[in-house]
C-alpha cells in the first residue's frame, strides 16, 4: 500500500528542485527523503526524476504524477492545518526507540506525568538507529554507537549495564557458588551446563559475550528456553528454577525482594555503555531533556 508521506516528499522535491531543500521543507533528513522517493518510484514502477549533481529534474512521468496529485495534496494540507491548529503548539510529539524492557521499567511509570505526546517504538538496535538516521525517530536508547560521517545523530553516554548471572530462588546453586569461590572455572562451567537455561532472542549477543569473556570460549550449548524478552525470563525465574544472563538494572528489584538470586557477576565485567542517540536538528529539545532526565535519575 502506498504511503501518503511518499507523495508529500515527491511534491517537495518537485517544487524545491533538490533533496536538500526538500528535506528542509519537510523537517526531515536527506536520507529519509531519498528513501521515500525510492519507495514511491518502486511502487509506481516509473522513474520520476533525472538525478544530476545540482538538481532533480522531473521526468514526463514525474510531471504527469505531480499534476494529477497536487490539488488533492493541497486540500489535504488545508484540512490538516485546520484540524491541527489548536493542538499543534500545545502538544509537541516525541518519537523514541528502545528495547521493550527498558521502556516498561523506566518510561512507563512516568507517562501520565508527561506534558507532551510520546510515540514509542521497539525493535533491534540497528533498525532503530536506521529509523533515527531517516528522521522517523528523535531519540534511541542504545548500547551500540555508530560512527558515520556527516550524520545528524549524536551519541551521549549516560549509564552502563552489567551482564550478570541470576537464578530462580528454587535453583540449587551450592556447587556453582563453591566453584566461583575457588575460582575453578572448568568445574564451574561444567556445573552451569547441568542446569536449565533461559535466554531471549534479542539478548543472545550478551549471552555469548559473557561466556567468552569468562570462559575464553563460545558457549557450546543452546538455552532450553528462548523467550521474547528479558521481562519474560525474570517472570519465569520468579520463585522458580533455572539460570539466565541478564542486564543488572532489569532485575534489581526482584533480587532485593528475594524472588531471584544474583549468583555471579563474572570474573571480568561484561558491560555495555548506554547512549542517548538523538538528532541534532530536533525541534523539541525541552521534551528530549525530560526523557533524558527520567533515565539519568533512575539509572544512576
Amino acid at each position: 500500500m502506498v504511503n501518503l508521506e511518499w507523495y508529500r516528499t515527491f511534491k517537495e522535491i518537485y517544487e524545491n528542485g533538490t533533496l536538500t531543500k526538500a528535506s528542509i521543507a519537510l523537517y526531515a533528513s536527506q536520507p529519509g527523503v531519498s528513501v521515500h522517493l525510492n519507495a514511491l518510484e518502486a511502487y509506481v514502477g516509473k522513474k520520476l526524476f533525472e538525478r544530476t549533481s545540482r538538481k532533480m529534474i522531473p521526468t514526463e512521468d514525474g510531471k504527469f504524477l505531480y499534476e494529477y496529485i497536487i490539488e488533492s495534496l493541497k486540500k489535504l494540507e488545508i484540512a490538516e492545518q485546520h484540524f491541527k491548529k489548536t493542538t499543534q503548539e500545545k502538544n509537541p510529539s516525541l518519537n523514541i526507540g528502545m528495547c521493550s524492557e527498558m521502556f516498561q521499567l523506566i518510561i512507563e511509570p512516568e507517562i501520565s506525568k508527561l506534558d507532551f505526546d510520546l510515540v514509542a517504538r521497539f525493535g533491534a538496535h540497528t533498525d532503530l538507529i536506521k529509523d533515527l538516521n531517516n528522521g522517523i525517530l528523535d531519540l534511541v536508547i542504545t548500547p551500540k554507537k555508530q560512527n558515520e560521517k556527516k550524520s545528524l545523530v549524536e551519541y551521549v553516554p549516560f549509564s552502563k549495564e552489567r551482564i550478570v548471572l541470576i537464578a530462580g530462588n528454587k535453583t540449587n546453586v551450592t556447587k556453582i557458588e563453591k566453584h566461583i569461590k575457588s575460582k575453578n572455572l572448568s568445574k564451574l562451567e561444567y556445573e552451569l551446563l547441568q542446569n536449565v537455561w533461559y535466554s531471549s532472542s534479542n539478548e543472545m549477543e550478551h549471552f555469548r559475550r559473557f561466556w567468552f569473556e569468562n570462559f575464553n570460549k563460545k558457549p557450546a550449548f543452546k538455552p532450553n528456553y528462548i523467550l521474547p524478552n528479558i521481562t519474560s525470563i525474570i517472570r519465569c525465574l520468579n520463585n522458580g528454577n533455572g539460570l539466565a544472563l541478564v542486564p543488572d538494572f532489569l532485575c534489581q528489584e526482584q533480587i532485593l525482594r528475594n524472588e531471584i538470586n544474583l549468583v555471579w557477576e563474572g570474573k571480568v565485567k561484561t558491560e555495555n555503555t548506554l547512549y542517548f542517540a538523538s538528532r541534532t536538528d530536533l525541534k523539541y529539545k525541552k521534551e528530549l531533556d525530560t526523557i533524558k532526565n527520567i533515565f539519568t535519575s533512575k539509572m544512576k
